[in-house]
């Protein structure tokens, strides 16, 4: 199918999906394209995409130039979860108006990441902390608000992209005010005390952000919108103390499944390659922690493949990797939730069971052997300082110490008696790694250094 196709069996409804919230009328040459490939090109041309390679995925930026950055994980999810749509396509023929753009998905899962802050998870939590009083900061929540209001592609409305792709990147669809739950914490008396587990960011969007969530979600009727925006308590993670939504849209799925197998096995790939992993620790913490699996052919690759993921021949690891891909990808179907009456809500891809708790146990063998690697840890921990000493000289006096186009906005948010301290956390949560310690270097370092550093950029 053509990826300039736009099915539906309720034209009217599909139309609303297409709608952007800043109407259009670009009367560009011979420009045939779908509204979706036209939010794929935003996305990939924005600055915020960019910056991506030079933010952490999991190593960090700079160690070796081999490894994945936040930019090259993009790349892979959104090749990852067009490989999901196609084989969707062909196992669901009576939902290919569901899956009728490449574009759609490609442009969701490349943007999936685009909020998240410099230095990974000790970023996200050094600003939710700075944020507490504030509205929070969550990466997922940041992403939503870069493509609605930030980048720069219209005066004040972000990418303006179209209302199903921010549909589709919603992971979270409930605000802060309605997921936070109040641990009554006292404030940390010194920032090198934080300890990331006692300060989880909700995971949702921004209650500054109201409005434009709002008109996402209009097109649904009151009982799809209450229920698709319902939270629970959870019980699968017990440190975290917040509510959790507990449903995503059809296109979110696809993408969060897409995100998960690049997690579990590209990042695996780098552990292996960097000497993180050994061959005894994926017998140990994955072979021998699937002994309820009953898919024959998990059977059989799983007890096998660790020999060529850890043979100094680069190709047979290569091989298995795709092989470990291929596998995933392909034992994807889709449930259908009979309480929604839109069909975007209505479906969800999902895992096969045993393919669902083979990737559980490799996310699981990422966390503990690279995540909890305490030489991340210790990146990590000098990231989360940098941020929150940058927060804190930015918020003692944001007239004096921010760029020009930025303290415009801040003004114009306190003077309107908006939530100015949101304008710091943009400011700072869109800086790369390498960015955001050059400015730290500048603010608290050595006088001599701080003016050479000045002077060179000027």
């Amino acid at each position: 199918m053509p990826d300039n196709t736009i099915e539906s069996s309720d034209t009217q409804q599909n139309s609303r999906w297409l709608q952007r919230l800043l109407g259009e009328d670009k009367q560009r040459r011979n420009d045939h394209r779908s509204p979706f490939q036209r939010d794929r090109a935003r996305i990939l041309h924005s600055a915020a995409f960019r910056r991506l390679q030079a933010k952490t995925q999991v190593l960090g930026v700079g160690m070796n130039d081999f490894y994945r950055t936040r930019l090259t994980h993009s790349l892979e999810v959104s090749q990852i979860g067009t490989g999901i749509t196609a084989q969707l396509r062909r196992k669901y023929p009576e939902l290919r108006y569901l899956l009728n753009s490449m574009s759609l998905i490609e442009s969701i899962c490349l943007a999936h990441d685009i909020g998240h802050p410099p230095f990974g998870h000790g970023g996200e939590v050094a600003l939710n902390y700075m944020m507490r009083h504030h509205g929070g900061f969550e990466g997922n929540g940041q992403t939503f608000r870069i493509l609605t209001r930030l980048e720069p592609y219209t005066p004040s409305w972000g990418m303006n992209l179209t209302r199903r792709t921010l549909l589709g990147v919603m992971k979270y669809p409930a605000t802060h005010g309605q997921l936070f739950v109040d641990q009554q914490r006292p404030d940390i008396v010194n920032h090198r005390q934080l300890k990331p587990s006692e300060w989880p960011p909700v995971k949702g969007l921004f209650n500054d952000d109201k409005p434009i969530i709002d008109w996402v979600l209009a097109p649904l009727s009151e009982s799809d919108r209450q229920l698709f925006i319902s939270s629970e308590q959870s019980h699968t993670h017990l440190d975290y103390p917040h509510l959790k939504t507990r449903y995503k849209s059809f296109d979110c799925s696809i993408m969060e499944l897409a995100d998960d197998i690049a997690y579990a096995v590209h990042d695996l790939e780098d552990a292996i390659v960097m000497g993180i992993v050994n061959q005894n620790q994926w017998q140990r913490d994955v072979v021998d922690q699937l002994t309820e699996i009953k898919d024959q052919w998990l059977i059989s690759e799983m007890a096998s493949i660790g020999g060529k993921l850890f043979s100094h021949e680069h190709h047979l690891r290569k091989d298995a990797i795709g092989t470990l891909v291929n596998g995933f990808v392909t034992a994807i179907s889709i449930s259908a939730n009979p309480q929604f009456d839109e069909d975007l809500l209505k479906y969800n891809a999902e895992l096969e069971p045993d393919f669902a708790a083979t990737l559980h146990v490799l996310k699981q063998l990422v966390f503990k052997y690279v995540i909890r690697k305490p030489e991340i840890q210790m990146l990590e921990y000098k990231g989360q300082q940098i941020v929150m000493e940058l927060f804190e000289a930015f918020a003692s006096d944001p007239e004096r110490l921010l760029p020009v186009n930025t303290r415009e906005r801040w003004l114009a948010e306190r003077n309107e008696g908006n939530n100015s301290m949101r304008v710091i956390a943009d400011y700072i949560s869109g800086m790369t790694d390498g960015f955001a310690s050059r400015l730290h270097q500048q603010l608290f370092g050595s006088k001599a250094a701080g003016i050479m550093e000045l002077s060179s950029e000027q």
